[in-house]
């Protein structure tokens, strides 16, 4: 028999995971080109996104430039390159800030039932404003900056993790090795770090993507209706806000920017998609 039939050729673990798992290398891959476009911008064939030159204003994309230029002047497609690093520090500033401080407040509340009204009645009553609403707010209070745009939307993103967070402490809670750790008079922040925490690292990983996701849209939009960052640094929400008079006549202005602002959420929200899948038992079973 074995001369009947060839030898059985086995996957690698890379393309195994690949197989099983191509959402995740997707999100991923895509991240990384972004990563690599912010990292590298200098060398890319970019100019100062900075620099005006109202001669050249409102010109279609050509070999001189690739994605046109805008109403002063500057080259489209260096702002368009730039503005990547923003988006992408923004997002992952306040998905990292968010999910450290919400996994704080969740697990102390959701374990220390003292406390657990007040710390989620705060929660819920951020909750209840809009994001947007809430961002626009914060932001008249302070001047327009990225680090400002960070903070304000990590206040809007933090209710919503504790909260996950939360409910997955309040499920572990009741289970038996945490009900024999406090019978064996461990201590509750030794409880906490042993038992609980390890076991809210998998559905915060996966929330982190969307509130990553999240934070990039709404940078944008804080942009585009001037309460982001300011008009001099070169965001995908800025470029977007000043060709929106121009979308008639001159829409690659606002195009570029948009595709690639869609492309940053789809590559996150992909990854997001994976993760959940993958570290999901019910759905490992299946894949």
């Amino acid at each position: 028999m074995p001369d009947l039939w060839p030898p059985v050729r086995r996957r690698g673990p890379v393309l195994t995971f690949v197989r099983r798992h191509p959402t995740i290398v997707l999100g991923l891959a895509l991240l990384a080109l972004l990563g690599t476009i912010a990292v590298f911008a200098p060398y890319l064939g970019t100019i100062d996104p900075t620099k005006l030159s109202p001669a050249r204003r409102t010109r279609p994309p050509s070999a001189d430039f690739w994605f046109g230029t805008d109403m002063l002047g500057r080259d489209l497609y260096s702002r368009v390159i730039y503005g990547t690093r923003v988006s992408l520090v923004v997002g992952f500033s306040v998905a990292i800030l968010s999910s450290v401080i919400g996994l704080a407040l969740g697990l102390v509340s959701g374990f220390v039932r003292q406390l657990d009204a007040v710390v989620m009645r705060f929660m819920d009553g951020l909750m209840s404003i809009p994001s947007i609403l809430l961002a626009v707010a914060l932001m008249a209070l302070t001047r327009a900056s990225v680090e400002n745009v960070i903070l304000a939307i990590t206040v809007t993103e933090v209710p919503r993790v504790a909260r996950l967070v939360r409910g997955v402490v309040l499920s572990l809670r009741e289970r038996a090795y945490v009900e024999a750790a406090v019978a064996a008079g461990t201590r509750p922040l030794v409880i906490m770090y042993r038992h609980i925490l390890p076991n809210t690292l998998a559905p915060l990983m996966v929330q982190m993507t969307y509130v990553c996701a999240a934070a990039m849209l709404i940078e944008a939009t804080l942009s585009f209706i001037g309460a982001g960052t300011p008009p001099t640094v070169p965001s995908w929400g800025n470029i977007m806000a000043e060709g929106r008079g121009l979308w008639q006549v001159k829409p690659y202005i606002v195009f570029f920017p948009a595709v690639f602002l869609s492309v940053a959420v789809l590559a996150v929200n992909l990854l997001g998609d994976g993760l959940r899948d993958a570290l999901d038992p019910r759905l490992a079973q299946k894949l």
